[in-house]
């Protein structure tokens, strides 16, 4: 009994160091590696089953000499005695099954707040940068030549020198369309016969590069655009799934405030003693011995939170790798532009920008935001405390 309460006490000190440490990690951190997470979590759940295993082979030795000497007694009283034995040391494996059960429950529950809080962080970041890679006012500025002053000048001057009889004017709607104002330009401009053909070759000479990037990109962008949406839609998904997993994790340990509301007023230390409150209630009713469906029942509290957050991360996963992909899409069509080095005085710094984030974006998809390492052998150390290597 005092050697588990010892283990216990090493549980509530790896609690209290892990919310301390929690407390003051920055905000927008996103470069720990859950991995190591997962890997402390395996580790320090072979130590527990290390703890009482070795705790039982003393038992299983005891009550093996017990049950021999069983075999050989013949006066009733020793038979009697060595009975009474033998029960005190099956209780003591059946209470050292339930302690080895609660401790790795405690140590699970632990890395799994400490997971989520780090995913938590990382989709707040992914979050930020699907915001900040290209708006749509961004987007068409590049895309779209009416948005370039050099075309703009053109349109200009082909409206004061069209001819009157012959030119036309298009409506606001199709002279924002970057086909149909494209169009209407050249078609003004070599019709025109007021202009020589020496300053129509001069006109199209300075917007042609605008000309050409503009209609071989226009559709690349856009699509960026709107994936780029898409995924940012998607991670908000994420987020509110991460969200709700931390409502039902923490509802065992009476916990009540949201995740968000938690993270943005640094709240650990209220989790910390909520969760302390209800390991010193599981540790007590433990040692009672008494109330074993109770303490059977706030172990499976425990339980079922860590195997959502478990399937959780498999979402999460998956929500990556499609995210890498995506990304990897996006850097190829950009760099798809063949007139660039031609073109390149003319090209806007905003596609160079956009080509540079997009860069970095896949670079932290493989590094900060990358899928967590949790295969099948590993999910079942995790879970059950198996090596297939043992």
């Amino acid at each position: 009994m005092i050697q588990f309460t010892k283990h216990f006490g090493i549980i509530i000190f790896c609690c209290n160091t892990f919310f301390a440490f929690s407390s003051t990690t920055p905000k927008n951190d996103v470069d720990l590696d859950i991995n190591v997470i997962l890997e402390e979590w395996r580790i320090e759940t072979q130590v527990v089953l290390d703890y009482y295993h070795k705790k039982n082979d003393l038992l299983y030795v005891e009550l093996s000499r017990i049950n021999k000497q069983l075999n050989d007694a013949v006066i009733l009283e020793k038979q009697v005695a060595l009975l009474i034995t033998k029960d005190r040391i099956q209780e003591a494996l059946q209470f050292n099954k339930l302690s080895e059960t609660s401790d790795i429950s405690k140590i699970r529950y632990l890395k799994g707040l400490q997971i989520i809080k780090i995913l938590y962080e990382k989709t707040l970041t992914l979050d930020h940068h699907f915001a900040s890679v290209a708006t749509f006012n961004e987007i068409n500025n590049i895309s779209n030549p009416n948005h370039y002053p050099e075309f703009l000048q053109l349109k200009e001057t082909l409206k004061s020198n069209q001819d009157k009889k012959t030119g036309f004017d298009l409506s606001s709607i199709l002279g924002s369309n970057i086909y149909t104002s494209i169009i209407h330009s050249i078609v003004s401009l070599f019709a025109n016969t007021n202009v020589s053909k020496s300053e129509k070759n001069a006109n199209l000479k300075e917007v042609e590069c605008i000309l050409d990037f503009t209609l071989r990109m226009h559709n690349e962008l856009n699509t960026i655009f709107f994936e780029t949406a898409f995924l940012q839609k998607s991670n908000e998904n994420i987020m509110k799934e991460l969200e709700q997993l931390f409502t039902d994790f923490t509802k065992p340990i009476k916990y009540q405030t949201p995740l968000e509301i938690c993270r943005n007023t640094d709240d650990w230390d209220a989790v910390r003693e909520s969760l302390n409150q209800y390991l010193a209630e599981l540790d007590k009713i433990v040692n009672d011995g008494s109330q074993r469906y109770k303490a059977h029942k706030m172990q499976i509290n425990l339980e079922f939170p860590i195997d959502r957050l478990l399937q959780f991360i498999t979402q999460y996963n998956a929500f990556i790798d499609q995210g890498s992909k995506f990304y990897e899409k996006f850097g190829i069509m950009l760099n798809s532009y063949e007139n660039e080095q031609q073109c390149a005085t003319k090209i806007p710094l905003e596609y160079g920008k956009l080509k540079t984030s997009i860069t970095i974006a896949i670079e932290k998809f493989n590094t900060a935001y990358k899928p967590v390492e949790i295969n099948g052998s590993k999910m079942k150390e995790i879970l059950y405390g198996i090596n297939e290597f043992d």
